[in-house]
């Protein structure tokens, strides 16, 4: 750790009072952008970025993939993430750790689904995810028709298959901390 490190304010729980104070000009990017940088960490600690479809709801990120991913096995290793949206004049670039909702073939959404409840992790420190959503849980409704809206991609709908690898996983990235909302520094 360094001074830096200690001069780091402390952060409101994820998905609270940080992002309802987002400008309504970065709410609108949330809204309407459709690609995100998200940045993982390998098992090495080198950072592997791809840039991914997601949506914001709830004052949380949600992030589409395939369980046969590199973003999954870096954060089922660490659940730490960044995540940017493209453009240097106004950026939007958060932190947080990732929860894992492994969708079942033939799922369905959830009306009165919410978020998982936060981990009780440092925001500083390592840890192996432990924050895989139970096995069944089903996507809050209000993310499946984000994804819908925006991409006009239903993603509870998932193929059959015989690979345990196969499917779809949606990443929950609550943000810990806001490096920058809109204003280059």
């Amino acid at each position: 750790m360094n001074d830096q490190d200690h001069a780091r304010p402390v952060v409101p729980p994820a998905g609270t009072e940080r992002s309802q104070d987002l400008t309504p000009a970065v709410r609108g990017r949330l809204a309407a952008e459709r690609i995100v940088w998200l940045c993982t960490l390998r098992p090495n600690g080198s950072p592997h970025v791809t840039p991914v479809w997601f949506v914001f709801v709830r004052g949380t990120w949600w992030i589409g993939a395939e369980r046969a991913s590199v973003k999954l096995r870096n954060i089922e290793n660490d659940p730490r993430v960044s995540l940017a949206l493209e453009g240097g004049e106004a950026p939007v670039v958060a932190e947080g750790r990732a929860r894992i909702w492994h969708v079942q073939p033939g799922a369905a959404a959830s009306p009165d689904a919410a978020p998982a409840p936060d981990a009780a992790v440092p925001s500083d420190a390592a840890a192996p995810s432990n924050a895989t959503v139970p096995s069944g849980a089903a996507v809050p409704s209000d993310v499946v028709a984000a994804f819908l809206a925006k991409y006009d991609w239903n993603v509870i709908a998932t193929p059959q298959s015989a690979s345990s690898r196969s499917g779809r996983v949606l990443f929950e990235v609550p943000v810990d901390r806001w490096l920058l909302a809109g204003t280059a520094q």
